[in-house]
C-alpha cells in the first residue's frame, strides 16, 4: 500500500521543527460486485459481462451462450483486461455496434518514446481469447478496436455480424491469429480510415463475408502482415466489387503490405470479384511530392477461381513470385497506371483437371497497362482464351520482360501495343496444338525497343 508524507513546521520553544506524518492515500473504489452470469441466451447479461470487465485482471466466460444489448467497453478505467472462454463460451450480440468495444488512449507511433506510462501501467495487451460471438441485429459487429496497443485476438469464432473484427482511429501492434471470421455480411478484418502499424493476421480462416476477406480502406496502414490464412469467398452478389484481400488508398495512404502462404479462392460468380486487389491512387503527403503507397510482397500463395486473381492499380514497388494461379474468368494478373513492379516466377496455368462444363469461359489473361519501369522475368503463362493474348502489354515504358515461357494462348502469344523503351529477349512463345493458327509475337505501335525473338 502505497504512504503519503505529510510535512508541517511548527514554532517550538523559539526554534523551528519539521514534523512529518503518514496518511493512507484515499482508498479507489472497488466496483461493485456485478449481477450474476445467467448465460442462457434469453436473459440480458450485458450488465454482467460489463461488471466483471470493470473488474479487469482476468474475466473468465464458462460454457453458456450470454446475450449482449450494447457494447462491452474494455479501457484504461479497469487495468489489465483478458476476456477469455476457452472456446466453449459464445457471445450473442442482439443489439447495435460491437459485442467488444476495445478503447485505448494511445496517440503516439509504436518507438517506446512515444508511448505513455498510462499504456504500460493500465493499458498495454488487452486480449479476446476463446469466444465464439454471434450477431443477433442488422448492425451487430463483433470486435471494434481504437487506441490500442498491443490487441491480441486468438481463437475466436465470429459470424452472423455484420463487421468482424473492425480497426478504427489509431491503433499499434496488433494480433489477429487462429480465428474463424465467418459469413458476415459485411468485412470480415477491417482496418476502416485507421492509423495502424505492425498488423499481424495469422494461421485463420475468413470466409464468406460479403463486403470482403481482409479490407484496408482509407487510412494509413504500414507493416501489415496477412501469413498462413485460408481466404474464400469474401464476395457478395449484391454488393460493390471487393476482393478476399483488397488494400484500398483510396483517401489514404498504405503501405508495406506481406501477403504470403496463404491459399485466397472464390467467388467468380461476383461482379468484378478479386482475390486480391491493390489500389489507389492515394492522396500525397505534404512533406514530398510522392505517393506514399505500395511496398507489397505477394509471395508463396495459391488462388483460384475469381473474375480475377490479382489486380494491381496505381500500385508501386509490388513483388509478386513463388504463386500459383488458375481458374480466372477475366485475368489471371491484371495491372494497370502502375510503377517498379516485378512480377516473377509464378504459374499461370490452365490445369486440364480444373476444366470441368462450368469453367470453359475461363480467361486467364495477363494485361499490364499504362505501366512503367517494370520487370516481367521468368514467367509461365498457359491456355489463355478469349483474350487480345496470352501477355498483353498495352501503353507500357521501359519494361524488361525476359525468359518467359508462354505456351497455347490465342490468338497470339504476346501482345505489345504502343510499348516504348522496352527489352523483350529470351522468351518461349509456343502453341503446338493441331490446327492452331495462333501468332507467336505481334508488335502494334510503339517505339525505341529491343525484341529478340
Amino acid at each position: 500500500m502505497r504512504r503519503v508524507v505529510i510535512a508541517s513546521l511548527a514554532l517550538v520553544g523559539g526554534g523551528l521543527f519539521l514534523a512529518y506524518s503518514l496518511a493512507q492515500p484515499p482508498a479507489v473504489p472497488t466496483p461493485p460486485a456485478p449481477p450474476a452470469l445467467v448465460g442462457d441466451g434469453q436473459a440480458d447479461d450485458t450488465a454482467a459481462v460489463q461488471g466483471l470487465v470493470d473488474r479487469g485482471g482476468l474475466v473468465h466466460l464458462p460454457k453458456g451462450t450470454y446475450r449482449l444489448t450494447r457494447p462491452v467497453v474494455v479501457d484504461e478505467k479497469a487495468g489489465f483486461t483478458a476476456i477469455q472462454g476457452d472456446t466453449v463460451a459464445r457471445v450473442v450480440m442482439a443489439g447495435p455496434g460491437p459485442a467488444f468495444r476495445f478503447l485505448g488512449t494511445h496517440g503516439g507511433s509504436a518507438a517506446p518514446s512515444t508511448m505513455k506510462p498510462v499504456v504500460w501501467e493500465r493499458e498495454r495487451m488487452p486480449a479476446l481469447d476463446g469466444v465464439e460471438i454471434v450477431g443477433n441485429h442488422a448492425d451487430a459487429d463483433a470486435v471494434e478496436a481504437s487506441g490500442t496497443v498491443q490487441l491480441t485476438i486468438t481463437r475466436v469464432l465470429i459470424r452472423e455480424c455484420r463487421h468482424g473484427i473492425r480497426l478504427t482511429s489509431r491503433n499499434r501492434n496488433v494480433v489477429i491469429s487462429n480465428c474463424h471470421v465467418y459469413h458476415n455480411r459485411g468485412i470480415g478484418i477491417f482496418f476502416d480510415g485507421v492509423n495502424l502499424h505492425q498488423t499481424n493476421v495469422t494461421g485463420s480462416h475468413v470466409s464468406y463475408n460479403a463486403g470482403g476477406g481482409i479490407v484496408v480502406r482509407g487510412g494509413e496502414v504500414r507493416n501489415l502482415q496477412i501469413t498462413g490464412c485460408d481466404i474464400e469467398a469474401n464476395h457478395g452478389k449484391d454488393v460493390p466489387p471487393t476482393a478476399n484481400v483488397f488494400i484500398d488508398s483510396t483517401g489514404g495512404t498504405n503501405a508495406e503490405v506481406a501477403i504470403t502462404g496463404n491459399t485466397i479462392q472464390h467467388t467468380h460468380d461476383a461482379p468484378d470479384s478479386a482475390n486480391v486487389r491493390i489500389k489507389g491512387p492515394s492522396i500525397k503527403w505534404p512533406q514530398a511530392d510522392e505517393l506514399r503507397d505500395g511496398n507489397v510482397t505477394i509471395t508463396g500463395n495459391i488462388m483460384s477461381d475469381a473474375q480475377v486473381n490479382v489486380h494491381l492499380d496505381h500500385a508501386r514497388g509490388v513483388v509478386m513470385t513463388g504463386n500459383t494461379l488458375w481458374t480466372a474468368y477475366a485475368h489471371n494478373l491484371l495491372v494497370e497506371n502502375s510503377s517498379n513492379v516485378v512480377v516473377g516466377s509464378n504459374v499461370l496455368d490452365r490445369n486440364p483437371r480444373y476444366v470441368r462444363e462450368e469453367t470453359p469461359a475461363t480467361t486467364n489473361a495477363v494485361v499490364f497497362r499504362n505501366c512503367s519501369d517494370s520487370t516481367v522475368t521468368g514467367l509461365h503463362v498457359s491456355g489463355v482464351r478469349a483474350a487480345a493474348a496470352g501477355i498483353a502489354f498495352e501503353k507500357c515504358d521501359r519494361f524488361h520482360v525476359a525468359n518467359c515461357t508462354v505456351l497455347d494462348c490465342e490468338p497470339v502469344g504476346m501482345l505489345l501495343k504502343d510499348v516504348t523503351r522496352s527489352r523483350i529477349v529470351g522468351n518461349l512463345i509456343r502453341d503446338d496444338r493441331p490446327g492452331t493458327k495462333s501468332v507467336p509475337l505481334k508488335t502494334e505501335g510503339g517505339s525505341g525497343n529491343v525484341i529478340v525473338e
